[in-house]
């Protein structure tokens, strides 16, 4: 069955999900774990995206996002495209990191912001990666930590690098990251001061922790939203149901206002690969290269480079063939997978270069 296209329209909550391929490590130390963050610190912030929750387990993370103008499929492109570049140049590796394309399922917020912070904050607890929730409080890869105040947090981007809130408008006043006004939010819902707020958060998440797997939390569709209960919904006449969607926790109310908000036909076009020729046009267009000159045996920087750009985003993104690149661009198939090994260098150093895809 093909695959829908996701769901994304501004302000809407999603929780986010990807996996390493084969489930292989994704974070094989601390020094990846901080690499990660990093650069999603930067990401957030530049595109106006809230993060309310996010734990990294070894082979796979979790993120609570609300997303701002910045389409989701771009913030997580630029997120896992450069993080996987730069983790396969730490360790000397080639090839995909992550398992197929991330999973995202937009969350009706009243009923379950607050379930899905705790429920991601848990998972280093259900992974046995901390032993008890004391150890949590002090684990420092989940948001559990940040939101205690026993960490700095780590998603507000290096102000040792003069990185500064992207405000509109000119104030005497210091603006507040992204990141902190997340975190105000989040303390809001327990309370007025940052001491009793903090202590009935922790309490909400320490009740929270026999309550196993929750399952139901763990992807959409109408019986998961139902907390599993399938012969409630089953029993009803067709035309008494409620609406469903399996890119989508909440009741059928939200399910359809979901749905209207949502700018599917932007989303289909954003997440449905574009043609190699296509990606060809595109980067000859904007790079001011003649496809004739792209095609010919020239050897220049420029055109060196042009190759080089579609060659990986054509190969790593957008999963054609050596064969296939070889063709289109006229080369040999060992003439490609150097022109690959190429771009990756030019997009670590560059990754707008990920916005021909768009």
């Amino acid at each position: 069955m093909p695959r829908q296209p996701r769901l994304d329209a501004p302000g809407l909550l999603q929780h986010v999900m990807a996996r390493g391929i084969e489930r292989r490590e994704l974070f094989r130390d601390d020094k990846d774990r901080k690499s990660f963050l990093n650069r999603l610190a930067i990401i957030l912030e530049e595109m106006q995206t809230q993060c309310y929750a996010w734990a990294l387990i070894p082979n796979h993370f979790h993120l609570l996002l609300r997303t701002g103008p910045t389409p989701l499929s771009k913030v997580m492109r630029r997120l896992m495209t450069g993080y996987a570049v730069t983790f396969n140049k730490r360790h000397k590796r080639s090839g995909h990191l992550f398992q197929n394309r991330y999973k995202s399922v937009v969350c009706d917020e009243d009923p379950y912001l607050l379930e899905l912070i705790r429920y991601i904050h848990l998972n280093p607890l259900r992974a046995k990666l901390v032993q008890d929730l004391k150890e949590l409080d002090k684990y420092p890869w989940s948001g559990h930590s940040t939101i205690l105040g026993r960490y700095k947090n780590p998603l507000i981007p290096d102000q040792d690098r003069s990185y500064q809130p992207s405000a509109k408008g000119s104030s005497a006043k210091k603006q507040k990251f992204f990141a902190e006004k997340t975190i105000e939010d989040v303390l809001l819902h327990f309370g007025e001061t940052k001491r009793i707020a903090r202590r009935r958060y922790r309490e909400f998440v320490k009740n929270g922790i026999d309550q196993g797997t929750r399952p139901e939390l763990q992807g959409g569709g109408l019986v998961r939203s139902a907390g599993g209960n399938k012969a409630g919904l089953l029993g009803r006449q067709k035309e008494e149901r409620e609406k469903g969607d399996e890119r989508i926790l909440g009741s059928g109310d939200f399910v359809i206002q979901a749905l209207d908000k949502a700018n599917e036909l932007f989303e289909r076009s954003v997440n449905t690969p574009i043609s190699l020729g296509e990606l060809i046009r595109r980067v000859t267009k904007d790079r001011k290269i003649d496809l004739e000159d792209l095609l010919s045996s020239k050897r220049t920087q420029e055109i060196s480079n042009t190759r080089a750009i579609i060659s990986y985003l054509a190969a790593i993104e957008l999963r054609n063939t050596g064969t296939m690149i070889a063709s289109h661009l006229r080369l040999s198939e060992k003439s490609v997978s150097r022109c690959i090994e190429r771009g990756k260098k030019l997009l670590d150093k560059d990754e707008k270069l990920l916005d021909y895809l768009q």
